[in-house]
């Protein structure tokens, strides 16, 4: 008997549990902020406080309605500012990138340039040398003079006017100082 009348309680609990659970749900609803004018308010027009206050929580819910629509106005517009940002970054990365190539690509040809210029100057005569150098700014004079082959730019040195050989020797110092 005690078998039969087992499932008959637990069909019994299990309705008063789902009484609860519609009763808990009901309660939370008239918790809920409604912007709306209640149905409340329709006798207690002679209660001036009540009116007021009902007018001012309609307000306050209002705004908030408003706020809360700017807000998710505001969201999409930075969601929007971000991609574009994003896209700018993308672009300004891949421009770096090019103008680095580039400049890459001129700083190897220049050295290539200085290249053949110092064995051109290898190639010369030392007086020959001496007499071009001569006409040429110090600094690029002095910059010459370093790079091409350590015996041959001390032949060049001796064939150049001894004042001249000071300046380009004193350049010639800067320069490695410079470098370090």
């Amino acid at each position: 008997m005690a078998r039969k009348l087992l499932p008959l309680l637990g069909g019994v609990m299990a309705l008063a549990l789902a009484g609860q659970a519609v009763t808990l749900i009901e309660w939370k609803r008239g918790l809920r902020a409604n912007a709306e004018p209640t149905s409340l308010l329709a006798g207690c027009s002679d209660v001036p406080e009540a009116v007021a206050l009902a007018e001012t929580l309609h307000q306050r819910g209002l705004r908030i309605e408003r706020y809360m629509h700017a807000i998710e106005q505001r969201k999409a517009e930075l969601v929007e500012a971000e991609k574009e940002l994003t896209e700018t970054l993308v672009g300004l990365r891949n421009a770096r990138r090019e103008a680095d190539g580039r400049e890459s690509g001129t700083q190897q040809a220049q050295a290539d340039d200085i290249a053949r210029i110092i064995a051109v100057y290898d190639e010369m005569k030392p007086e020959q040398a001496a007499l071009v150098l001569a006409n040429l700014p110090a600094d690029f004079a002095a910059q010459i003079l370093m790079r091409v082959q350590p015996e041959k730019g001390a032949k060049i040195m001796a064939s150049v006017d001894p004042g001249q050989a000071a300046v380009l020797t004193s350049y010639m110092g800067a320069a490695r100082v410079g470098s370090r």
